[in-house]
Order: C-alpha cells, then sequence, then structure tokens
C-alpha cells in the first residue's frame, strides 16, 4: 500500500499557527484581576491557518 500525500502547510506565515495573543495592560481592576487585552493576527485573522490559495500566493509548501 503507498503512502498518502502530505497536504500542503496551511500554518499561517505571520503568527506560526498562534493566532491570539492576551497581553497584560498592567494593573489590575478593582476586584484583582489583571486588565488584558486579546488580539488576534491581521494576516489569518484569528484562525492560525490560511487557505490553500493564500499559501501558495505567500510563498509556502505546495
Amino acid at each position: 500500500m503507498t503512502a498518502r500525500p502530505r497536504p500542503a502547510s496551511r500554518i499561517c506565515p505571520a503568527c506560526d499557527g498562534f493566532a491570539s495573543a492576551a497581553i497584560t495592560l498592567g494593573g489590575r481592576t478593582r476586584a484583582g484581576h489583571l486588565r488584558t487585552i486579546t488580539v488576534h493576527c491581521s494576516k489569518c485573522l484569528g484562525t492560525g491557518t490560511l487557505t490553500r490559495r493564500s499559501v501558495v500566493l505567500a510563498g509556502g509548501r505546495a
């Protein structure tokens, strides 16, 4: 039985698959919680992957 070919890499080259991050703003709220904001990758819009067409256009493995 032959091995199946591996699909093209769809990991976003801008964020390497880590599409979202929580960043602390420093300080705490009155309840004692850290103040944070969540940011998302602008290339993949927070998914960590790209569509097949985007991979070809970005120069990823085909």
